[in-house]
């Protein structure tokens, strides 16, 4: 029975459906103003890990996640390039799918833009202003008034005492309260036309917070299961979305008897650089297509999902050679079994006991480290058998391997194609073959001791040799 951690109730709960068999999901995505970093590829990889395991649960899941391509950083990058913005931000769309693409993630059901859903957003801020939640101030911007939402602070577990002695936003010209925040700004002068709608409040553009809303509501209805995001989005991105949208369904009135408007709140863990926080103000960030020249795709996704996906990660080379080496131990294993041809996604098969234990652990709050550890037993134990000779007993625990793994959306590829493939600076293929004739070549003239130099030789630039029966010789990355 699976259980997810709520944020908004800071436990594990049992996760019941509102529609049963059915699972509605939306994830706050990327805005596109420029390239996306490995941040964005940890949210990526977390729910489209969430999506694969409620799908081969056997729910039909209709997964959203939004893309932002109307704010003031694409406005400033527009303004900065001298172009559109629809061509800046459907340019890094593109480039965003790219990425994506080549970590071997599923797209989104759908994938709405904000643009599209100016219409819906403003019949949202227009329901706030019926229901006094909301207020125009005198330099034309739409705000929503926190202190008149009962609950204010329930998913971050902020009070608004805290908040406002901290006043972490000043006053503007027009807000009545510093915890306040813009539902629609108003059009400046020196905007570009293309960043403005006409609205029954002026020209302008909305809010980032009220986009989400409009969106999730409009594609997934005013309630349903599952709301993600990066750690960060909890305050006050998150804690705005549910003050919104309820006070669009409740306003003022809203009560702890009424239906939540999302029941599950999940938020995965940073990634951290030495230590801090990765964020772009630091200037440690990694670029997805930067660090896909690097290391194979999968050791990325490898490297995401051997920690808790609310845990906080460190990012670094050796973090993603361990990841690397952790693939190779498994593609090795199954290397050693006849060409198994596992139906990718197949539900595991319940009367196993490793597929027991592997599905205990994705229900326990998806805790891949846990499943990732079944499946190096699975290889430790398939190692055994072919030590024992035993090959039938092999296939099947390889075959077993690649339907659990392809959960996971690991060990899909042919063994050799991940053990011998390598990064653009590593010795290439074809020069390690030359190296085994000249190797083959010094054995058969009995100049033993060339033959071992070329082996060890080899080593050192990270190649391993295994020499197999009938004079076939084999190699690997190590």
């Amino acid at each position: 029975m699976l259980q997810i951690y709520n944020t908004l109730n800071r436990s594990k709960q049992i996760f019941t459906p509102l529609i049963p068999g059915q699972v509605k999901m939306y994830v706050c995505g990327m805005t596109v103003y420029d390239f996306c970093h490995i941040g964005h590829a940890r949210v990526m990889i977390v729910f489209d890990m969430v999506a694969r395991w409620l799908r081969a649960s056997g729910y039909a899941v209709v997964y959203v996640r939004n893309i932002t391509d109307i704010d003031d950083k694409i406005i400033q990058r527009a303004i900065e390039n001298g172009e559109p913005i629809a061509t800046l931000t459907q340019r890094f769309i593109d480039a965003m799918h790219v990425d994506s693409d080549a970590l071997g993630l599923m797209r989104p059901d759908q994938e709405p833009r904000a643009t599209a859903y100016i219409e819906q957003m403003q019949g949202m801020i227009g329901r706030l202003m019926e229901r006094e939640i909301a207020y125009q101030a005198e330099d034309g911007d739409v705000n929503y008034a926190v202190r008149l939402f009962p609950g204010y602070g329930r998913l971050s577990g902020k009070s608004l005492d805290d908040l406002h002695a901290g006043e972490r936003v000043a006053v503007g010209s027009g807000k009545r309260d510093p915890l306040d925040f813009v539902l629609w700004k108003s059009a400046k002068e020196d905007e570009p036309s293309d960043t403005r709608w006409n609205s029954p409040w002026g020209e302008g553009r909305p809010g980032w917070h009220i986009e989400c809303s409009a969106m999730s509501c409009e594609l997934l209805g005013q309630h349903f299961d599952i709301h993600g995001g990066g750690a960060d989005l909890q305050f006050p991105h998150h804690e705005n979305e549910i003050a919104q949208t309820e006070g669009a369904l409740y306003g003022q009135e809203r009560s702890d008897s009424d239906a939540p408007w999302v029941n599950y709140w999940m938020h995965n863990g940073h990634i951290r650089v030495n230590q801090e926080k990765m964020s772009k103000s630091l200037g440690n960030f990694f670029l997805i297509r930067d660090v896909l020249k690097l290391y194979d795709p999968e050791v990325i996704r490898f490297f995401m999902l051997r920690a808790h996906y609310r845990s906080p990660i460190n990012y670094s080379d050796a973090q993603l050679d361990e990841s690397r080496s952790g693939l190779v131990r498994l593609y090795t294993a199954l290397a050693q079994a006849n060409a198994i041809t596992a139906p990718a996604n197949q539900s595991p098969v319940l009367t196993e006991p490793w597929a027991e234990r592997f599905n205990a652990a994705m229900d326990d709050d998806f805790n891949t480290p846990e499943a990732i550890a079944v499946l190096f037993d699975l290889a430790t134990e398939l190692n055994r058998k072919h030590a024992a000779g035993e090959q039938g007993s092999v296939n099947a625990h390889a075959d077993l391997m690649r339907r659990l793994a392809g959960v996971l959306g690991f060990l899909g590829r042919d063994p050799s194609a991940f053990l011998q493939g390598g990064n653009p600076d590593e010795l290439g293929a074809s020069a390690i073959e030359e190296c085994i004739v000249a190797r083959a070549q010094a054995k058969q003239s009995k100049a033993f001791a060339k033959a071992d130099q070329i082996r060890a030789d080899l080593l050192k630039q990270g190649v391993v040799l295994e020499d197999k029966p009938g004079g076939i010789t084999e190699w690997r990355r190590a």
